[in-house]
């Protein structure tokens, strides 16, 4: 329900502006009010989830999440949707920085580890299309009040389930990691990263505003740092960066992320725009990655990384990810979906369904049952910074060499194309510098058999 919010909002905005006599600027605002606190906060709710126990602070974000999606489905002005949408964004980081922690604990042996971090890597990539496919149908059925207050019932549900199923944690106690200042620290330095990244399609990259918000942001952060070094019980342990593994991981899934922000972003413009899809239709036609990498992470990761260990499978992951984004960079404007679309669309999911896993178990391995709350709220941290990151290069870039197509004297139509190609092909070369980086790791060895007590189902960490 979190991840799907992130795309199901996009498909209706045209309805939104609208509706709600929305400016170009406000229209983006409705995504951005969600993103800042959302990137904002993830650090700091996992490590809340550490301190006071995960289930509580999931629960409470859940609560949040679903009580201000009920105040964005009925907001009637723009002022009041933007401020329901800046809360929305609190709830998601809650709920969604501590999950994979919660996965860790309730996992520990590493095949079902494995296979518990398939079904979470099947999930966040079918959020993400899904919400495609859902926010089409439920604006050009019931209207775009709907795509918000969907998520009341499921939220509630979602709650109640937790409440029943996952077992109590008391966390380790606010004594051992209360660090009021560097919370201030970390959080102003993440959110402020992120409005800057995303107000530079605005302002542009070498602007005052987004030099000196940038600046600051890197001062604050550097801060924090220097803070986590010297606190006696930081927010942050600088320890869990020890591990090349665990810092190597964050560092791929930051470029992995803006690289497939440009066949998320700009793969649905292309099939809009150039080919003429409607909202549905769009869905539908990216549906095939959410196959794919359900396949994938559900079934054969977890074999694999239990067999060959998470560099191995991450490798051809990510070299498939490079090589669909380099087949989209050759679609024309006049452009099939079956010939041109389609075959760059299915190594992109099977190699996603590949390296995401990896990733994820690469990036908690070093992660204690004190640590694991930090540790998912900075691979999810990574990877809303890489979401926002490679959204505002990819289509400033997309857009400036659309213009200068235009000026040329090229169609609009062929100048569009061009302009999604250059985001094709600069985002399959951050996947390959990820590539290259994954190729630096470490050899890590291959999860051993199962012994009998690791084949039996764990039930200690389970209710109900």
């Amino acid at each position: 329900m979190v991840i799907l919010d992130g795309t199901v909002v996009n498909v209706a905005l045209p309805a939104l502006q609208r509706d709600l006599g929305l400016s170009s600027s406000g229209l983006a605002w409705v995504l951005n009010a969600y993103l800042v606190p959302f990137g904002g906060l993830l650090l700091l709710a996992g490590r809340l989830g550490d301190l006071v126990g995960r289930k509580r602070v999931f629960v409470t974000g859940l609560g949040v999440f679903t009580a201000a999606s009920l105040l964005c489905g009925v907001s009637q002005d723009p002022g009041a949707l933007l401020a329901a949408r800046f809360v929305q964004g609190i709830g998601g980081a809650v709920t969604s920085a501590v999950t994979l922690g919660m996965v860790v604990t309730l996992f520990p042996r590493p095949r079902e580890r494995a296979r518990a971090i398939g079904v979470y890597s099947f999930v966040q990539s079918a959020g993400g299309s899904l919400g495609l496919l859902a926010g089409g149908a439920l604006t050009q059925t019931v209207g775009w009040h709907w795509i918000f207050i969907v998520n009341v019932p499921i939220g509630i549900v979602a709650a109640l389930a937790a409440g029943r199923v996952l077992a109590s944690e008391p966390g380790v106690g606010l004594g051992r990691g209360t660090d009021a200042a560097g919370a201030l620290l970390v959080t102003s330095a993440l959110m402020l990263g992120v409005y800057t990244i995303v107000g530079t399609t605005g302002h542009g990259w070498t602007s005052a505003h987004t030099l000196g918000f940038g600046a600051a942001a890197l001062a604050l952060l550097l801060a924090f740092v220097a803070r986590q070094a010297k606190a006696p019980h930081p927010l942050l342990p600088l320890r869990v960066f020890r591990s090349r593994e665990v810092s190597g991981a964050l560092g791929i899934q930051a470029l992995m992320v803006a690289g497939m922000f440009s066949f998320q972003f700009l793969c649905v413009l292309y099939l809009q725009k150039v080919l003429g899809f409607d909202e549905l239709r769009t869905g539908l036609g990216i549906f095939p990655v959410s196959v794919s990498i359900g396949a994938l992470s559900l079934g054969l990761s977890p074999r694999l990384i239990a067999r060959f260990g998470p560099r191995a499978v991450l490798l051809p992951g990510l070299a498939l990810i490079a090589a669909g984004l380099a087949a989209l960079g050759r679609v024309p404007a006049g452009g099939s979906y079956a010939v041109d679309v389609l075959p760059a669309l299915l190594p992109l999911g099977i190699g996603f369904g590949l390296a995401m896993p990896s990733l994820a178990t690469l990036a908690m391995s070093a992660a204690t049952p004190q640590d694991s709350g930090i540790a998912s709220g900075m691979f999810n941290t990574m990877q809303q910074i890489g979401s926002a990151f490679g959204l505002a290069v990819l289509s400033t870039l997309a857009t400036a060499h659309t213009d200068a197509l235009l000026d040329g004297g090229a169609s609009n139509i062929s100048a569009l194309t061009g302009g999604y190609q250059l985001a094709f092909r600069i985002g399959a070369a951050l996947v390959a510098v990820a590539l290259l980086l994954a190729a630096t790791l470490p050899r890590s060895r291959a999860t051993a058999r199962p012994t009998e007590a690791e084949a039996e189902p764990v039930a200690e960490n389970v209710t109900g």
